[in-house]
């Protein structure tokens, strides 16, 4: 069971979002409160690049989108109201389903990935 269970629909929801991507690439932790993802691109420094990751805290369910921090003009044409809910370069914080903002946040993992792609991190989709 979570540790939190208000956030148990949350984190499903942001799971739902990130999951096709693990299934192409190399899904580190999954489990009732982590979906973590790499992807099999290796970094200079020997260490997997990071694609995604959903986690329960205590306060929130994060959704943190490593792209968006390889690439900032990801977020040229996020809301002001997703934007609201980052913290830091690459994650955004939920407390509550938001199905406008979680919609969003799908495309925007989609662009993430495209742009992966095209940089050959990841295979095509």
């Amino acid at each position: 069971m979570m540790s939190n269970e208000k956030f148990a629909v949350v984190f499903q929801r942001l799971r739902d979002i990130l999951l096709p991507y693990a299934k192409q690439l190399v899904t580190v932790t999954d489990d009732d409160h982590v979906l973590y993802v790499d992807t099999a691109h290796t970094m200079a420094n020997g260490q997997p690049l990071f694609f995604g990751k959903v986690s329960v805290s205590r306060r929130y369910v994060g959704f943190h989108l490593m792209p968006v921090y390889v690439d900032p003009s990801l977020l040229d044409d996020v809301s002001s109201d997703l934007k609201k809910r980052m913290q830091g370069k690459s994650c955004f914080n939920f407390t509550k389903v938001d199905e406008t903002l979680f919609i969003e946040l799908a495309q925007l993992t989609e662009r993430g990935y495209a742009m992966y792609a095209e940089r050959n991190f990841v295979p095509s989709r």
